[in-house]
């Protein structure tokens, strides 16, 4: 007979739930969140596993790598799904998570979501530190001004680069500020030293296997950047984005996108779609569809090892 197994994780235990292929629990038991012990608990020539479900989180990846390594077939499921089919339980608590999860593996209603290499989680974790020091460091600078404001000193606009010597300015003649000034424009030195220096490798970590798309065009719905769709009789809505997938690279798609409209000389014929885009709908979607756009490019880009052409090939004439 075939089992199914439902994994519901915590940060120190796991609450496991093994069903037959007719729904009848089998077996139920709590573990330590870690694959060892996981492995220990699932790995028995008793049950005939077919598929193992855990939810999306912190640690699925590290358990998941560690459950298919031992020839398990995990699955980890979408995070929107699994609360959605969660909610119809009347008591929320680990063990009914649990069974939840079971019960949709056996009836194969979730949807899977990729688990990234192992090469790839170590391309993001700098990109994870970097954008974590440019908050900090951002937050250093919003903490400066709201200081000096309250004693009538304003900031304005000023550039990165210029911020230091501007500060230093404003309290000159003014020393028991400027003592308070120099630790906090210290540490906001050091912080953007830092993060200016790591590689954005946002794209790659990001798609990590380019083959688990059908086509270009699937990642920007992966994305989040394709609108969101309602439907029902006759009524037919198109709303904003999905902002569905990976929060920073869509926030990196967007910034450059916006580079490109604003910043960018040199033309090209990706900029000039862009830039009729913006006539017809708007500048603000126009930044979207080129956010995008940038997108399926990259993924193209990478998928047959071409580069990027700034203007178009023409075609050859007709004979």
């Amino acid at each position: 007979m075939k089992h199914y197994a439902g994994l519901d994780v915590s940060v120190k235990e796991t609450s496991i739930c093994i069903v037959n292929e007719t729904g009848v629990i089998c077996r139920e038991i709590k573990v330590a969140s870690h694959p060892e012990d996981l492995v220990q608990a699932l790995k028995n020539p008793e049950w005939r596993l077919v598929r193992i479900g855990l939810e999306a989180g912190p640690l699925s990846q590290w358990l998941f790598s560690g459950l298919a390594e031992a020839g398990l077939p995990a699955i980890c499921i979408e995070t929107r799904h699994a609360k959605a089919f969660l909610k119809a339980q009347m008591n929320k608590t680990d063990r009914n998570d649990a069974r939840g999860i079971a019960q949709m593996t056996r009836v194969n209603l979730f949807r899977p979501v990729h688990v990234k290499t192992l090469t790839s989680q170590h391309r993001r974790a700098p990109l994870t530190a970097r954008k974590l020091l440019q908050e900090k460091a951002i937050a250093i600078e919003n903490d400066i001004r709201g200081l000096l404001r309250n004693f009538g000193l304003k900031v304005g606009i000023v550039g990165t680069v210029g911020f230091d010597d501007h500060i230093r300015e404003l309290v000159d003649g003014m020393p028991d500020l400027g003592e308070i000034m120099k630790p906090l424009l210290a540490a906001r030195q050091k912080l953007r030293e830092t993060f200016m220096g790591a590689p954005p490798q946002a794209a790659i970590s990001t798609i990590d296997v380019p083959l688990r798309f059908r086509n270009s065009r699937a990642v920007g719905p992966a994305l989040g950047l394709t609108p969101v769709l309602n439907q029902s009789g006759e009524s037919y809505r198109v709303g904003r984005v999905s902002l569905c997938g990976d929060g920073m690279m869509r926030a990196l798609l967007y910034e450059a996108a916006q580079v490109m409209l604003s910043r960018v000389r040199k033309w090209s014929w990706l900029k000039a779609w862009a830039m009729n885009v913006a006539k017809r709908r708007g500048r603000q979607k126009a930044i979207v569809a080129l956010a995008r756009r940038l997108a399926v490019i990259m993924h193209r880009m990478w998928s047959d090892g071409t580069e990027f052409r700034w203007t178009r090939e023409r075609m050859p004439a007709a004979i």
